[in-house]
C-alpha cells in the first residue's frame, strides 16, 4: 500500500500513486516546481565499500572511478553484444554508491552486481526498506528532506539532455525539448516519505503522480529502462550516449560494440518521437505498432498526454524509415496519424554530421 492513499483522489496501483485526480493539471505543477512526485515505481540500491567506484566503473557503460561526492550522472550494464540491460541513476555520498533504478530493473540489476563482487570491498543491498524517491524540480523538492548518511544529501539532478564528459549527441533538433528539463530525484527515509504523504494527505503540499512524472519525460525525449528498452536495444538507438556512456574510458562489457557503432557503422534502429492525431481521444498502447502505408516498421514505447503538446510519443523505428514518412500508429479504436520528430537521424554513427533543424512543436510560443 502507497503511503499516499490517503491523499484527496488518490489513484494508487501496485503500491505506486498514479495521479490524484487530473494528470494534466498535475504536469503543470509539477513543471512548475508547485507540486512534487512521489516515486513508487523507483527503487534505490546502495552499494557501500572502499573499491565501489572503481568496482561500477569497470562493470558499467560510464567512467565513475574518480566520480565526487554529490555529483550526478548514470550508468548501463550492456551484454556481450552492447544492448541494454540494466540502467542506474548515480550519485555517490563519500561512503556510498547510490544507485536509483527502475523498480522492475532493481532485483535482477542487484542479482547481478552481487554475482561480480569476486573479492572486492562492496556489499550491494536493496534499500528499499529504508528509503523512498522524491521526484520533481529543484525548487519543488526543496520542500523535502533527503537522507544524508555520510553528511551528503542524496540527491541526483538529471544530466539529461547535457553532453556529459565522454558522452556524444545525436539529436540534430534544435532546441532539444529536453533543455529545460529541471528534474531532481531525492532519497528520502521512510520516515520523511509518511511526514510528506501525511502533509499532502491535509492539503498542506501538493502532489502529483506518476503519470504526471513520465508526460514530462516523454515530451524531453528522455529514455527510460522500464519503457523504452528491449532485448535488442543499443545506447545509441535512444541517443542515450549523451549522459550514460563514456566513450572514451576503459574496458567493460559490450564496449567493443559501443564503439564499432559510434566510429564505424550506424545503429539498426532509431528512437523518434511522435505528436499524435488527437482527434480521436484515444491514446496506443505501449508496444503498438508504427506503420509507413501498411508496412510496420517499429513500435510505441512510451505514450502520454502532455498538457502543453497534447498526444505524444516515443517509438523505435527501422533506421530506414523515411524521415519525411507519414506515419500511422494502431490503436484498439483502428489507425491514427502521428507526425514524426527525428530524435537519433538515420546517419548517426559514423557519417553523423547533420543540420540542426528547427523543432516542430504544439506547444505556444512564449508570450
Amino acid at each position: 500500500m502507497s503511503a499516499f492513499a490517503a491523499v484527496p483522489g488518490a489513484v494508487v496501483d501496485g503500491g505506486v500513486l498514479q495521479h490524484v485526480g487530473n494528470p494534466l493539471v498535475e504536469q503543470r505543477a509539477l513543471a512548475a516546481g508547485e507540486a512534487i512526485a512521489p516515486l513508487g515505481d523507483r527503487a534505490v540500491l546502495a552499494v557501500p565499500g572502499e573499491d565501489r567506484l572503481s568496482w561500477l566503473d569497470s562493470l558499467t557503460s560510464q567512467a565513475l572511478a574518480h566520480l565526487e561526492p554529490g555529483v550526478s550522472t548514470e550508468l548501463l550494464v550492456l551484454d556481450p553484444q552492447g544492448h541494454v540491460e540494466h540502467a542506474a541513476s548515480v550519485v555517490d555520498d563519500g561512503e556510498t554508491a547510490w544507485l536509483i533504478v527502475d523498480r522492475d530493473d532493481a532485483e535482477g540489476l542487484l542479482s547481478w552486481l552481487r554475482k561480480m563482487r569476486f573479492r572486492l570491498r562492496v556489499d550491494p543491498r536493496h534499500a528499499g526498506d529504508e528509503v523512498a524517491v522524491i521526484g520533481g524540480t529543484a525548487a519543488g523538492v526543496a520542500r523535502v528532506t533527503p537522507t544524508a548518511p555520510a553528511g551528503v544529501p542524496v540527491v541526483w539532478t538529471d544530466p539529461w539532455p547535457q553532453v556529459s564528459p565522454g558522452g556524444h549527441a545525436y539529436a540534430a533538433v534544435e532546441p532539444h525539448p529536453g533543455t529545460e528539463r529541471d528534474w531532481v530525484e531525492v532519497v528520502v527515509t521512510r520516515d520523511e516519505e509518511r511526514r510528506i504523504a501525511d502533509a499532502a494527505a491535509a492539503g498542506d503540499l501538493q502532489v502529483a503522480g506518476v503519470v504526471a512524472a513520465d508526460a514530462l519525460r516523454v515530451a524531453a525525449w528522455r529514455p527510460r529502462w522500464s519503457a523504452d528498452v528491449d532485448e535488442r536495444v543499443l545506447p545509441h538507438e535512444l541517443d542515450w550516449l549523451r549522459t550514460a556512456v563514456h566513450l572514451s574510458k576503459g574496458c567493460y562489457r559490450g564496449q567493443e560494440t559501443v564503439a564499432k557503432v559510434h566510429n564505424l557503422g550506424h545503429p539498426p534502429r532509431r528512437l523518434v518521437a511522435l505528436q499524435l492525431d488527437g482527434s480521436a481521444s484515444v491514446l496506443p498502447a505501449r508496444g503498438a505498432a508504427v506503420r509507413v502505408a501498411d508496412d510496420a516498421v517499429g513500435a510505441v514505447t512510451s505514450v502520454a498526454r502532455h498538457f502543453e503538446e497534447g498526444p505524444i510519443a516515443l517509438a523505435i523505428v527501422r533506421r530506414s524509415t523515411p524521415v519525411g514518412a507519414d506515419l500511422v500508429v494502431d490503436t484498439e479504436d483502428g489507425p491514427i496519424s502521428a507526425a514524426q520528430e527525428v530524435v537519433v537521424p538515420p546517419d548517426a554513427g559514423a557519417t553523423a554530421n547533420v543540420p540542426r533543424l528547427p523543432r516542430l512543436s504544439r506547444r505556444a510560443p512564449a508570450k
